[in-house]
């Protein structure tokens, strides 16, 4: 069995696994302008939006962010990501669709010192927490992000909670990742289960892989030069890129990723 199904199928060892993997992968990046550790998206015909010089070349990664945040109106809103990586996608979303705040939480420590110290814009700011016990009052958000994050955590049902405690009534949780085949009926019943109201959902697996290839040569160049030929296959699944395992899941059907439009009911 490949090393990223180990990675997908044990609760509190995955997680361990993370805290481990995300501070070190950032460490041997340093140097480097990556900016997004998601996957990505692109429509047929290409998505197309209207990008700045320096948002250009993380284009299919933006999307997916744009995707997702796209759903509702973020002008004016006060907004949560748990679990953003570097940044570059709160980046994006503040400077674009200009929310009143944007908070970007995150576990790894040493990739909120890299959003920090990276991203200055006005209203967005960083700081690290775990999404299974959000550091916040309830009611607080308008609505909270969560992209390609959530197959990460051991409490899945945990997590949905602590959206729905953070949300304000009648505020969205704007949703994206993915699931192999053999917990995808897990995936569903926690998500049905939750105390949030499904408005919209939409299979994205083509749009996905699309996006893969389109960052799947930048990719491979990322892993040969900052990881150990030890962990090439790894980087290449958790990359995305032509030929490893994710990739041809996309295709084959093994993985589904899909997209959430959640609400919050309003109090009664």
């Amino acid at each position: 069995m490949p090393v990223i199904d180990h990675l997908f199928s044990i609760g509190r060892i995955r997680k361990a696994i993370w805290r481990l993997w995300y501070p070190f992968l950032t460490r041997r990046l340093h140097g480097e302008e990556v900016l997004f550790l998601n996957y990505a998206y692109e429509e047929n015909p290409p998505l197309g939006i209207s990008l700045t010089t320096s948002d250009e070349p993380n284009r299919a990664c933006i999307q997916l962010y744009h995707h997702v945040a796209t759903q509702v109106e973020l002008r004016g809103k006060k907004v949560l990501e748990v679990s953003c990586g570097h940044g570059g996608g709160a980046s994006y979303l503040t400077r674009t669709l200009q929310p009143a705040s944007y908070t970007g939480l995150d576990l790894n420590p040493t990739g909120i010192r890299f959003c920090q110290q990276r991203h200055r814009e006005e209203n967005l700011n960083f700081l690290q927490g775990d999404a299974e016990n959000l550091p916040f009052a309830p009611d607080t958000f308008d609505a909270v992000i969560n992209v390609e994050a959530s197959h990460c955590y051991p409490n899945f049902p945990k997590f949905l909670a602590e959206v729905a405690r953070g949300l304000q009534p009648g505020g969205y949780f704007l949703y994206a990742d993915f699931r192999f085949r053999e917990r995808l009926a897990e995936w569903e019943n926690a998500i049905a289960a939750a105390p949030l109201k499904i408005l919209r959902t939409r299979d994205i697996n083509a749009e996905v892989q699309r996006g893969m290839d389109l960052n799947s040569s930048r990719s491979q160049a990322l892993i040969a030069r900052h990881l150990p030929k030890f962990l090439h296959a790894l980087g290449r699944d958790f990359a995305g890129t032509k030929g490893s395992r994710i990739h041809n899941a996309l295709t084959d059907g093994e993985l589904s990723y899909r997209s959430y439009c959640l609400q919050k009911p309003q109090a009664t």
